[in-house]
């Protein structure tokens, strides 16, 4: 879920893009963030995900190779990253997730006997569930499409941050902030669901463009260190300790911090109503040092159209008609950008 800053963020730290802006720059993506998005908006009318002829979910593999596709005839050079072992701290945001996940598909489950369409792709999109397996099909697809991916030892936002902050990614991408609490200098925002959306419950539809958020300016605005955001974010509430302090929003949260000066002096004034599942210290050190690696390999290849035919069309049913399509123009997406530069050194970071 993430921690909710909207309510800081003003349109003076943040800038909206069209996708092309980022031509030429390598971008790491939270994978999993990716992921669930795709398994919950690439659905049926009546709310189910796609499915082979086996019965395997493949609207994550559907959202990621059209997507990326759309990113390479876009110039950018995406890199994926995909989530490790969360931390011992994040116990009680799983639990919570999952009870959420078995609510939803309890209130799915009545809204289709009742016909009610609408309301069960609703609540359908909120049971979306990320396997092994499907895991595993995302990367091998993306190997196939000769995309980058990095097995983060930890949460895969933190890692993103990190490259980042190293320059080997220009920015961060993510739909969740807590990418600017590890430090990313970048975060881009509706990278992956760009494009037309259709508002729930109305019959309206609008356009979805990337944002881009500079953790410098941000963190001038609010005239706050990083630290103290991390702070900030502490009081509203993270994955580490998922229901904040009852009655402290982010601008109440913000007032807190700049008067006191740090989370230790809030605490105190907040008395018995700042309690916390895991010790806020545990939770700010692990944002100012997660577990991160700097094992990675960042080489952009032409997609091998045989191996993604496989994996999509001769094992997920996918139409290859229209495999081969979205492939050719990523083929003359390669040819162009050849044509325009060194073809090696952009396939090098």
């Amino acid at each position: 879920m993430g921690v909710n800053l909207r309510d800081l963020i003003s349109d003076n730290v943040k800038m909206e893009v069209e996708i092309e802006f980022f031509r030429g720059k390598s971008l790491a993506i939270d994978a999993y963030n990716a992921l669930y998005q795709f398994l919950s908006i690439i659905r049926q009318p009546n709310g189910t995900p796609l499915k082979d002829h086996l019965g395997r979910v493949t609207s994550h593999l559907s959202g990621l190779f059209y997507r990326t596709v759309n990113f390479i005839e876009a110039g950018l050079k995406p890199i994926y990253i995909f989530d490790g072992v969360p931390p011992e701290i994040k116990e009680m945001e799983i639990s919570k997730r999952r009870r959420l996940k078995e609510e939803a598909t309890v209130k799915y489950e009545k809204a289709l006997r009742e016909g009610d369409l609408e309301a069960a792709r609703i609540y359908a999109q909120q049971t979306a569930q990320m396997t092994e397996e499907m895991v595993s099909d995302a990367k091998r697809l993306l190997d196939a499409m000769g995309i980058p991916w990095i097995q983060a030892p930890s949460e895969g936002e933190a890692q993103a941050a990190h490259l980042a902050r190293k320059g080997d990614a220009w920015a961060a991408v993510s739909q969740d902030y807590d990418s600017l609490l590890f430090g990313a200098p970048k975060l881009i925002r509706n990278l992956t669901i760009s494009g037309r959306r259709k508002l729930p419950r109305r019959k309206e539809y609008v356009e979805i463009k990337p944002e881009i958020i500079y953790l410098e300016k941000f963190l001038n605005e609010l005239e706050i260190t990083r630290e103290q955001l991390i702070e900030v974010a502490i009081l509203i509430g993270t994955d580490y300790n998922p229901d904040g302090i009852k009655g402290v929003g982010p601008k109440t949260a913000l007032q807190l911090i700049r008067k006191y000066g740090k989370l230790e002096e809030a605490i105190k004034v907040l008395g018995e109503r700042a309690k916390f599942p895991v010790d806020p210290a545990k939770i700010k050190k692990f944002f100012l040092n997660p577990k991160v690696t700097d094992e990675y390999r960042l080489e952009w290849r032409m997609p091998e159209r045989e191996k993604v035919i496989e994996i999509l069309c001769e094992e997920h049913d996918f139409s290859q008609a229209r495999v081969d399509k979205a492939l050719e123009r990523a083929l003359k997406s390669f040819e162009k950008q050849s044509k325009q530069t060194s073809l090696e050194k952009w396939f090098k970071n």
